[in-house]
């Protein structure tokens, strides 16, 4: 199954994060449950390997810790823009976060691809490229909104998450949340 660690972004940040994608007004906006911070991509994984890296991320220790997405940017391939992003500001407790999962899935024996942690939360994808007058749409929001900052929020846990591919975009299912709730 194809899956991530990530953090889902919080129900009082949706609003926000729409009014960003209402005036933009073109590509595919991300719906507001799907909105997420991916720590460590894992790809394809069967369930042995799953179930080693759930033993692995279960022992990890998390300290709360806040932060706060401050920025617009595009990601592009190639030369077509794939998707517009909100950034987030540099914070060590993350960057230490996101460096023992990818840890943590190392010694559950996952092969990660080795690739510079960029904090960023998709918040619209563009299919096949921009036209014109999408192009001009986008750049008029960076050019009037590119130094939005959102409330901070606090990161009290991660999710390991699957990602469904379909027609209307990828649909996720988290199959687990650490630390795990209390029962």
């Amino acid at each position: 199954m194809r899956v991530f660690v990530g953090i889902l972004l919080p129900e009082a940040l949706w609003g926000a994060v729409a009014a960003l994608q209402g005036a933009l007004g073109c590509g595919r906006p991300v719906a507001e449950e799907a909105l997420h911070l991916t720590l460590a991509y894992l790809g394809e994984v069967d369930l042995p390997d799953l179930e080693r890296l759930h033993e692995e991320i279960s022992a990890l220790p998390l300290a709360p810790f806040e932060v706060v997405m401050a920025g617009l940017d595009v990601i592009e391939a190639g030369d077509r823009t794939r998707a517009l992003v909100l950034r987030l500001r540099p914070s060590p407790a993350l960057e230490a976060l996101q460096a023992k999962l990818v840890q943590a899935a190392r010694r559950a024996g996952l092969d990660l691809e080795r690739r510079r942690f960029r904090p960023h939360v998709t918040i619209v994808r563009f299919g096949k490229g921009l036209g014109e007058t999408q192009a001009a749409r986008l750049g008029h929001l960076l050019e009037s909104r590119g130094d939005v900052v959102l409330p901070a929020w606090r990161v009290t846990g991660f999710s390991l998450i699957r990602s469904h591919l379909g027609r209307e975009g990828a649909q996720y299912e988290v199959l687990a949340d650490y630390p795990e709730p209390l029962r």
